[in-house]
């Protein structure tokens, strides 16, 4: 990768040139991160994400930087540096590396050796994060071979889909080689293909299974049944009482307390985001809603707390009916939490729920990340909207999101450094979805975006 302007560096014609000789390069670079299966939720996967630490810090160092390979208890983590002067400020650029799984039998495309089509990449990652995170470094290579004054550091990751258990001990063991002024971080989502979006608030997260154990063995449903405890019968009641469908809210008692309501500000803000509840629906391929409400729907995924159920374990699942009551059973939920709702405490109010409504249940903690919000009056926010709007033509719309990354609240926490939710990725391009992928008009906005931020950043027109 060789670099050869932000509106501060010498115009756009010198950075259109490097976006159409860099491309050919950047594509190489995507497809061979794209054939490496990084699921890092299965175990058979682990072999193929070392490989793709060392070949992530391969291509830091071709943009001229030094990288290492950290190793931890679960995937590593790949760590870069590019400039090293203390004189000039540093911007962290945060990407993951680790996709979600990916079934062949639902994908149009293979989704692990990528396919160009027309200005768009097909493949597991593409958005998610493995294109984001490449535009990200040919950003940062092109800013530094225009010789801005700025040092960069790079954190790149494998665990993120697992809710990032051993990132923040990596940060708070390198803190002072990681240290930044600020953080950018690529892995969100706008709300439509016409109007990026500059995120400044994510949901946290508790996921948990619940397992049930009623018998040793399978039994005749005509002749135990009405008086056999049936475990998926007392799990689905039990998820009924955490969940009213008719009003919408969380059954929990006490679940609510402490969750910060929208401002007046803020509504306008969402209002006038450019969303549309049609498009929404059509993005996710969803049939029909819970309300059709647009004002309604944009508070439900970006502002409000849920609770949902992903999936059910036991009985059979064979062709016809098998009329047996299944000795145990398992249920997988999570909640999304919202400003200032504390995970711990809330997966306390779930598991003492679910004990007191189904006694000899097991409750199982599989995840904990806290909510993220910053200040939408910070001088950094301001000037990434300023450079989406040079990089892609077009006012930027101020939303939260309803996903969480633990990695943020870490990254916030272990660095005391400003953190700018940067993303690329549109609603249409399938995250965590069959034939996901990514588009080279994202890139193309996106490196004019980044390199416009850069520069304000290194001339210090953004602020403590």
């Amino acid at each position: 990768m060789h670099a050869t302007g932000s509106r501060n560096q010498g115009g756009a014609e010198p950075l259109s040139r490097f976006l159409r000789e860099a491309r050919p390069s950047w594509e190489e670079a995507l497809a061979s991160l794209v054939a490496l299966p990084t699921v890092s939720a299965d175990p058979a996967c682990r072999t193929a994400i070392r490989r793709a630490a060392a070949q992530a810090a391969a291509l830091i160092r071709s943009a001229g930087g030094r990288a290492r390979v950290v190793s931890t208890p679960g995937h590593p983590v790949v760590l870069g540096w590019m400039g090293r002067n203390p004189a000039h400020p540093t911007v962290l650029l945060y990407n993951h590396l680790d996709v979600q799984p990916a079934d062949p039998a639902e994908w149009r495309t293979p989704p692990f050796s990528m396919v160009r089509r027309r200005g768009r990449y097909y493949g597991r990652g593409t958005t998610d994060d493995k294109g984001p995170a490449l535009t990200l470094l040919w950003a940062a290579a092109y800013a530094r071979a225009r010789g801005l004054p700025l040092n960069f550091v790079l954190v790149w990751e494998f665990e993120e889909e697992i809710g990032s258990p051993h990132l923040e001990a990596v940060l708070a063991a390198r803190r002072r080689d990681l240290a930044c002024d600020a953080v950018v971080v690529s892995d969100t989502v706008w709300v439509s293909a016409d109007r990026p979006a500059l995120t400044y608030g994510l949901r946290g997260l508790v996921a948990a299974t619940l397992e049930l154990s009623t018998g040793s063995r399978e039994t005749h449903s005509g002749l135990v049944g009405g008086a056999a405890r049936n475990p998926l019968t007392e799990l689905c009641a039990l998820a009924g009482s955490c969940y009213d469908e008719a009003r919408g809210r969380v059954r929990i008692p006490g679940f609510y307390r402490g969750v910060r309501r929208l401002t007046p500000r803020e509504r306008r803000w969402f209002a006038s985001s450019g969303f549309r509840t049609r498009d929404f629906a059509a993005a996710h391929g969803l049939t029909t809603l819970r309300t059709r409400g647009r004002g309604e729907v944009m508070e439900a995924i970006w502002a409000r707390p849920t609770f949902e159920v992903h999936g059910v374990d036991g009985g059979y699942r064979g062709p016809g009916v098998k009329t047996v009551v299944p000795p145990r059973a398992a249920l997988k939920v999570s909640m999304r939490l919202v400003p200032d709702q504390d995970p711990a405490r809330v997966f306390a109010l779930f598991r003492d729920h679910a004990r007191r409504r189904l006694p000899g249940v097991r409750v199982r903690c599989d995840a904990l990340l806290a909510p993220y919000l910053t200040s939408p009056d910070h001088p950094l926010l301001a000037a990434a909207a300023r450079a989406l709007e040079w990089g892609f033509g077009r006012r930027p719309a101020l939303i939260r999101e309803g996903g969480s990354i633990g990695a943020v609240v870490s990254l916030h926490r272990v660095l005391s450094a400003p953190v700018i939710l940067m993303g690329l990725s549109l609603p249409t391009h399938r995250y965590h979805g069959p034939d996901e992928y990514f588009e080279w008009r994202q890139v193309q906005g996106g490196v004019r975006s980044l390199v416009s931020l850069f520069s304000e950043i290194a001339s210090g027109g953004t602020g403590p």
